[in-house]
């Protein structure tokens, strides 16, 4: 059965940072895409970063390049976002996402997502 599912949420301070994980099972990341969502109070779910199984290449949503990382270790299955220079605008329910019973190998970008964790809450407050 594919799973994921996120942990490391929590309240943190504007300027902290979070790390995020996402464990991973019934798929190989080398085949899949995991990609990182978050959806802020009434608001919609938006893309955050993403991570291509095959070849491992990476993308950021705009408002978060350069102070969010994705990485990932294969032979713990496991996904991480780093989160560093946190803003309140960050402030939402952070979701870890997978393609795991689709196609292999295709870009991060272009997948669809059909597998979702429980989400999990970032709050960045003051």
């Amino acid at each position: 059965q594919v799973q994921v599912v996120e942990s490391g949420g929590g309240l943190v301070q504007p300027g902290g940072s979070l790390r995020l994980s996402c464990a991973a099972s019934g798929f190989s990341l080398n085949d899949h895409a995991i990609g990182w969502f978050r959806q802020a109070p009434g608001k919609g779910r938006e893309g955050v970063s993403c991570i291509t199984g095959s070849d491992g290449s990476t993308h950021y949503e705009d408002s978060v390049k350069g102070r969010f990382t994705i990485s990932r270790d294969i032979a713990k299955k496991m996904v991480y976002l780093q989160m560093n220079s946190l803003k309140p605008e960050d402030t939402a329910v952070y979701y870890c996402a997978t393609d795991g019973t689709q196609s292999v190998s295709r870009d991060c970008q272009t997948v669809t997502y059909d597998t979702w964790g429980q989400g999990t809450q970032v709050a960045v407050s003051s």
